[in-house]
């Protein structure tokens, strides 16, 4: 079962790569496009890679990163 986020071009599908994020329906996932922004690459840099993206792909990586990261954790004690 495919899964669409509020994102519309961030997409989960369990049978492309394992379940991960990934944009629009390609195997090009979110984690390898924060890799990338965290070594210093540019979106420039990253679209002549991948020219089949567009910059508003890797804004979307971001903001689900983003989103992840807001998510709040509970301790539970012993």
């Amino acid at each position: 079962m495919k899964v669409k986020l509020w994102l519309d071009r961030i997409t989960i599908d369990p049978e492309v790569m394992n379940g991960q994020a990934c944009i629009r329906d390609t195997r090009i996932t979110v984690s390898l496009i924060l890799r990338l922004l965290a070594q210093g690459k540019s979106i420039k840099d990253i679209l002549e890679y991948y020219p089949e993206l567009e910059e508003e792909d890797i804004k979307q990586a971001l903001d689900y990163a983003a989103y992840l990261a807001s998510e709040q954790s509970l301790l539970i004690s012993k």
